[in-house]
């Protein structure tokens, strides 16, 4: 079935994952999910992320996301939040991104250099799109 938020389904499946203490995640392909998939593990919060192509389901791709556990089998991802929602878009400048958490987290963001972390845009003087918050 097809969904409105396709992003927020990922989020939910990462929660989701997170608290049953899943090893590895599948989540349906799409570039979006796969460059969100991309920041998390370059932050930290992923151990791995592949695109397997699923031979069972007719030659679709699928995202494998494999789950970040500390030394304890905490979660390192303790909350994820969708910011930007299909009905009411999130858009900010450089200057106004804030802090997650006193900078313990970071933000997802869509910009027109790609998709990026918080860090990531300061760096390079962007804004665009907030899609996430993770900590």
């Amino acid at each position: 079935m097809p969904s409105s938020d396709p992003v927020a389904d990922m989020i939910a499946m990462i929660k989701n994952g997170c608290s049953r203490k899943k090893r590895r995640i599948n989540v349906p392909h799409s570039r979006l999910k796969e460059g969100v998939a991309a920041v998390l593990k370059r932050e930290g919060y992923l151990e791995d992320v592949k695109v397997v192509t699923d031979e069972a389901m007719k030659q679709r791709k699928v995202l494998h996301l494999f789950l970040k556990y500390d030394l304890d089998s905490l979660q390192v991802i303790t909350n994820i939040v969708r910011i930007s929602k299909p009905g009411r878009r999130v858009f900010k400048p450089v200057l106004e991104f804030g802090r997650v958490l006193d900078g313990l987290g970071i933000q997802v963001l869509s910009t027109s250099k790609g998709i990026l972390s918080d860090r990531e845009a300061r760096r390079q003087n962007v804004g665009g799109e907030m899609i996430c918050k993770v900590w």
